[in-house]
């Protein structure tokens, strides 16, 4: 299985040598330890190398690497965004902010950006006001995804995880974006919000039924709040249980070891047809107590008794190591816990 840090191989390197007129550039990238390096490390890698070949004024290089982007678009054409962040000069904000709006069509500068909005974050979002106004989505985007307070990969921006709210407006303008490409960006941006500020969020859900993009935005911006159970999120999408339901015949393998997979079913049953959002929740054993994690299995329109089966590994993944010890399983219906039982997990089975 391919890494993410080779999407620069030899060709693509070479190409990039020969856009910059530099023979060697392959093999100066790749001494010494580049197998070692990550992908962000790599990034860095051809950046800096970048700069021995580029002109010496920061203008004639930002008008290279903005001609020389069409050629490298994609993933790997990151390294030209990241090359304005490490080398635009204090006084060249404005053509900084101009090569990463270029820039940004054919790759992505969400984390290049990230340097200009630490160090002047009013000057930026000004920036980024107008370009949440552009006809190009992945300018649109950018306005977004750069001023994500907790973006993957990228520096957290502690100002606007303490306060977010000086960037909504950007955000609010965006909800009947066009582009899903766009409206991913705002609702993954209002779910890192919800997980702070969650009041911020639900004050948005007012809008619900406004405009279909716009619907689709709150939803998965939702979707922490909802698996969070939070009543007046539930209540805003409709998930509030009438009549009667209730769950049981509550079956779950009794045993299994580390690496294998639990499997369960149990039954539905509502007096009253209606969508139900149905999850179950998971006490795993850690190496300290306990932690809890919520999972979805289906919303949808549920009439009389239903029967729901689903099966969870416990392979060890680098986002979760799992523990012997007793676990306990919940059923959950639009939040509220219908059903529990126990079930114990083993070390794993060495062959």
């Amino acid at each position: 299985m391919s890494l993410i840090k080779d999407v620069f191989t030899d060709d693509w390197l070479n190409r990039l040598g020969k856009a910059v007129q530099a023979p060697d550039f392959k093999d100066v990238v790749q001494q010494g330890d580049w197998e070692e390096l990550a992908f962000k490390q790599r990034v860095r890698r051809i950046a800096t190398e970048l700069n021995r070949y580029l002109p010496a004024d920061f203008e004639q290089a930002a008008t290279h690497l903005g001609t020389i982007a069409l050629e490298f678009p994609g993933l790997p054409g990151i390294v030209f965004p990241d090359y304005i962040e490490v080398y635009a000069p204090g006084d060249a904000w404005d053509r900084a902010m101009l090569a990463l709006e270029r820039l940004t069509r054919h790759s992505t500068s969400e984390f290049a950006v990230r340097r200009f909005l630490l160090a002047d974050q009013k000057r930026f979002l000004e920036v980024a006001t107008q370009w949440s106004q552009s006809n190009d989505e992945h300018i649109r985007r950018l306005a977004s995804e750069g001023t994500r307070p907790r973006l993957p990969w990228g520096q957290m921006i502690p100002s606007l995880i303490a306060d977010p709210r000086p960037v909504l407006p950007i955000l609010d303008a965006l909800l009947e974006d066009d582009a899903l490409y766009v409206r991913k960006s705002v609702a993954n941006h209002l779910n890192d919000i919800a997980k702070t500020h969650p009041e911020l969020v639900i004050e948005r859900l007012e809008r619900l039924g406004t405009h279909p993009h716009t619907d689709w935005i709150l939803r998965h911006a939702s979707r922490t709040l909802l698996k969070q159970g939070h009543r007046d999120v539930l209540k805003a999408f409709g998930l509030v249980t009438r009549g009667t339901v209730t769950v049981d015949e509550l079956t779950v393998t009794p045993t299994l070891a580390i690496g294998g997979e639990l499997a369960f079913s149990f039954h539905v049953t509502t007096t009253e047809p209606q969508v139900l959002r149905i999850e179950y929740v998971i006490d795993y054993v850690k190496k300290r107590g306990t932690s809890q994690k919520v999972f979805r299995i289906s919303e949808r329109q549920v009439t009389g008794r239903e029967t729901f089966a689903k099966r969870q590994s416990f392979r060890n993944l680098t986002t979760r190591v799992h523990y012997p010890g007793t676990h306990q399983l919940t059923i959950l219906i639009n939040g509220e816990a219908y059903a529990t039982t126990e079930f114990d997990v083993t070390k794993e089975e060495t062959t």
